[in-house]
Formats: C-alpha cells, structure tokens, sequence
C-alpha cells in the first residue's frame, strides 16, 4: 500500500484536494466554446469572495455560460461521483464483498421504474424546481430500499444475506417493468434510453440545491459511524462481541447510503463502475480503514466524474455522448484487472 503511514494519507488527500480543484477549473474551460481559464478563475473567485482580481470586463456570454451552464453541471458531476463512490464503499464494507456496487440491492431499478413511468407516460408534475423524472426515480430509489428491508427482516434481525437475495430478485422484477414501459413508450423512446444510460446534460442550481442536503445527510451519517463499519468487517458475530448494536447500524448504513444513490440517480440517469472502481483504487492504495478510504473514495469519484463528463462532451463534440457510456468504457476494462488481481490481492485486511 503506497499511502499506510499517516503523513502518506495526509499527502495524498491534499493532492487530491488540489487535483479536484484543477478538474473545476479545466471542466470549465473545455466545451463547444472554448473558454479562457483565467477568467474562469478570476470570476469563480469574485463570485464566492467578492474580491475582484480582474481588471479586464469579462463578457456577459462568457459569464452566463460559467455560471449558468458549464459550473451547475461540474458541481452536480462532483456531486454524483462521490455520492456513488461512498456509497459503493459503505455497500462493500457492509456485505464484505469488493464486487459489491451502489445497485446491488435494487435501488437503481426502482429509480429507473420511477423514471421510465414518468417519460414514458408523460406525466407532468413539479416540486422545488424539479420535474417528474427526478421525483418518481428519487421515489422509486427509496420506496425499492423499504420494499427490499421489508422483505428480508426475520424479526428485529435482517441477515445480510437474505437482504443480498431479496434485493437481486426486487431488481429483476423492476427491471421487467422498466422493460414493459419502454415497450410502450413509443415516440418517447429516445427519452428513456438516454436517462437510462446518464448523462449530466441537464444540471441546474435546483438539482445542487437540492441534492447537498442529501449529500451530507447521507456522507455525514456514514462517516460518523465510519469505526463501527471497521469493526464490520470482522464479521457481525465478533463485532456484536465488540458491542456493536449491529442490526442497528445495518439500518443506518442502508438508509444513508440508499439516500446517496437516490439523489445521484434521480438527478443524473444510471451511471455505472464509479461506486464499484473508486473504493478499489482508494483501497488498494491506501487500505481498507473507512474513516480515510471514505472521504478519499468522494474525491476519487468527483474527480472522476468530472473527468468522463468532460470527455463525453468533447469527445464528439458538438454531440455528447451519454457520461454513462464513458465510465462504463473507462471502468470496465480496469475491473476486469481487477479481478484477475483478486487472487494476489486481500482486500479487507
């Protein structure tokens, strides 16, 4: 592991902090219209500081593509990333399986059944700046983590298991609704097939607005237990000997962490292999402890993120590709790594 020591951990987190600030600020700067990264600089420091540092006026266009375009959308692909990226670190910790992803139990199926019912049936309604979609799909993200918890309690206890089982076979049944209200979309097809795959294309202050709170409900709550999910990974028998309250924090970590997926989801489509890459990397450089791996795996995720949404939108530019795509090329081939590196590799020690 090349970042074990404290003072390695410390290093490599202020550079990644420095990195996230870099990808902002060359996000921003890169697009159908290229944009001076000076100004670009100068403006975001005015704006959050009100220090004026450049003389030269700086074009109400430019300014409206920044503030209003280009930013809302770089914060938002932040905003996603490490949400999916703790949340896939939480999931992992708590079955104790590195395959383990932000989906496995469901709730990017229910999203999607939120989602699809809603473009597919043109059903019309607003809350807070939001529209359907992002309404039934974070409706659907939350009402699939009821529905699976319901489903796999015996008692007051929840085996991991049986909540593992429950949750591949709610999705499967989800899925089968998704595909029947694609079936019957018709001319909104294209619709639903480019949600279904991400995308970032229609970021706005609403959704930042929003989706913080979710983030920090949601990263706060996980992190506060961030020792307890140590001891978890021992297994639950020897953390309950600990005195652990086991089935207690089980609740917690599947609601925070369901919150995450929720608010990602219903704001940016399906984006897969962020929440399943990002903890691998951040684990394999500098072990499995979450009270650093999960604050290194957000930045790892926005970072990332942001990263794949710039190339979707240059790539080909003037088209953009769904960012959906881009991690799935990006992330694929590297999991397949992975796995071959399994063997020789002890995650969880």
């Amino acid at each position: 592991m090349l970042f074990s020591t404290p003072w390695r951990r410390r290093l490599f987190f202020l550079g990644l902090v420095g990195f996230l600030i870099f990808a902002f600020i060359f996000s921003i700067s890169y697009g159908a219209v290229p944009l001076d990264k000076g100004e670009i600089f100068y403006l975001l420091v005015k704006e959050i500081t009100g220090l004026s540092l450049y003389d030269a006026a700086i074009a109400d266009t430019t300014r409206e593509i920044i503030l209003n375009v280009r930013l809302p959308r770089v914060i938002l692909a932040a905003l996603v990333g490490a949400s999916l990226a703790v949340a896939g670190a939480t999931f992992q910790g708590l079955f104790r399986n590195p395959l383990a992803d932000p989906y496995i139990i469901g709730v990017s199926s229910g999203a999607a059944l939120g989602a699809t019912i809603a473009i597919a049936w043109g059903i019309t309604l607003g809350m807070g700046g939001f529209g359907a979609v992002p309404i039934l799909a974070f409706a659907g993200g939350l009402g699939t983590i009821v529905l699976v918890y319901q489903l796999s309690r015996q008692g007051d206890f929840v085996p991991m298991m049986t909540l593992l089982l429950a949750g591949i076979a709610v999705s499967a049944f989800l899925s089968a609704l998704v595909s029947l209200n694609v079936f019957f979309s018709g001319e909104r097809l294209h619709q639903v097939v480019y949600w279904m795959m991400g995308g970032l294309g229609g970021a706005r202050w609403a959704y930042i607005r929003v989706m913080i709170p979710y983030v920090l409900l949601g990263f706060g709550g996980i992190y506060f237990f961030a020792r307890e999910l140590n001891a978890m990974l021992l297994g639950e028998e020897t953390a309950h000997y600990l005195g652990i309250d086991t089935e207690k924090l089980k609740k917690i970590f599947l609601v925070t962490a369901s919150l995450l997926v929720s608010a990602a989801v219903s704001t940016s489509g399906i984006i897969g292999f962020i929440g399943l890459v990002v903890p691998h990397i951040v684990r394999l450089l500098s072990g499995p402890d979450h009270r650093f791996l999960l604050p290194t795996s957000a930045l790892c995720g926005a970072i990332l993120l942001i990263g794949a949404d710039t190339l979707a939108r240059t790539v080909i530019a003037p088209i953009e590709l769904p960012v959906g795509i881009i991690t799935a090329l990006l992330g694929a081939p590297f999991f397949l790594y992975l796995l071959r590196m399994r063997k020789k590799l002890r995650y969880f020690s």
